[in-house]
């Protein structure tokens, strides 16, 4: 256990010494980032062997500092921003929520061919906030490492390219800055690249764009609810295939209780604010929860793995990330204009 906690540690704080750099933090990237490249680096070395037995280490990390990042995550959030732009907020945020999920799964599976753990962990991950939501997904349906590395890579890409590319279509589109914050906080990718895009646009364009974000973030809840009973369904199914009727009997409803942790966690920062210092310090053991989770996955991580996926997972992300940019900037001013 320690073994495998130490290696996690380790690519944690490089990670964060990377995107703490000057040059790199200026493109946005933040050390979830680095640290799943780093543990995909060492895992695939030979000498990752000469650290012994890690693998007890590794599981706790990716499943239980995994769980406890997205429970801590929800010291950010409160339900007073759910309520600052109105029920057509929640109505924009639901449609893109369903249509990205839905069609990148259809896209992934039916077009594409890739498996449903690599289908659906990217259509979560460019639907609803990028890594963390592909992490969350990951710790509920037990994804295999590979899937959840690529879904990563493949929203820290389009999600990066979002960031650069909104604030220049901003004076294209003609909209005013609310507006276009809204359409940012929507259809962007990470809660960071959210703020980094606002950001650019302008002061407004930022408050609403982070608002409408992390209405969208709230909605990783019942998105996991519904995705636990969908993939019982079909591991039930798969069983059967195999083995008769033998497992029909054993459904058992799946709830991802740290979910519900998160909400919680949600409620109780809207109910009962923390000083600020405390605040900030949980947030932060939740971020460095969630990147020892990433150092793990990276480690797990084989490249033959990575290679039997090849570049559809990239296609599936680069149309949904297509979808978001055009479906969004259709939908927006329809429902908020």
């Amino acid at each position: 256990m320690i073994r495998g906690l130490g290696v996690c540690a380790f690519l944690t704080l490089a990670g964060y010494g990377i995107a703490s750099l000057p040059p790199v933090q200026k493109t946005g990237l933040g050390p979830l980032v680095f640290t799943l490249l780093l543990g995909l680096v060492l895992g695939n070395l030979r000498l990752s062997s000469r650290f012994g037995n890690v693998a007890a280490g590794l599981s706790f990390s990716s499943r239980w500092l995994l769980r406890t990042g997205i429970v801590l995550f929800g010291f950010s959030l409160t339900l007073q921003q759910l309520m600052v732009l109105g029920p057509g907020v929640v109505v924009l945020d639901v449609l893109v929520v369903l249509t990205i999920t839905t069609a990148g799964y259809w896209l992934g599976t039916r077009w594409l061919k890739l498996d449903r753990e690599t289908a659906i962990l990217t259509s979560a991950g460019s639907a609803i906030c990028g890594a963390a939501a592909v992490l969350a997904t990951e710790g509920t349906i037990r994804a295999r490492p590979a899937a959840t590395s690529m879904a990563v890579a493949t929203v820290v890409l389009f999600g990066t390219l979002a960031m650069f590319s909104y604030p220049i279509l901003y004076p294209v589109m003609g909209w005013d800055e609310g507006l276009y914050g809204v359409y940012i906080g929507s259809t962007v990718h990470e809660v960071a690249q959210v703020v980094a895009a606002g950001g650019a646009v302008g002061q407004d364009a930022l408050s609403n764009a982070v608002i409408v974000k992390l209405v969208r973030v709230m909605l990783l809840v019942p998105f996991l609810l519904v995705i636990g009973q969908i993939w019982k369904r079909y591991r039930v199914c798969d069983s059967e295939g195999a083995d008769g009727d033998a497992v029909a009997g054993k459904r058992k409803l799946v709830i991802p209780w740290f979910a519900f942790g998160f909400m919680g966690v949600v409620g109780l920062n809207s109910v009962l604010p923390l000083p600020g210092q405390l605040q900030s310090g949980l947030v932060l053991a939740g971020q460095v929860a969630m990147t020892m989770a990433m150092a793990a996955l990276g480690y797990q991580t084989r490249i033959e793995a990575l290679r039997s996926l090849g570049m559809k997972p990239f296609v599936l992300a680069l149309c949904l990330f297509m979808a978001l940019v055009v479906g969004g900037a259709l939908v927006t001013p329809l429902i908020l204009g």
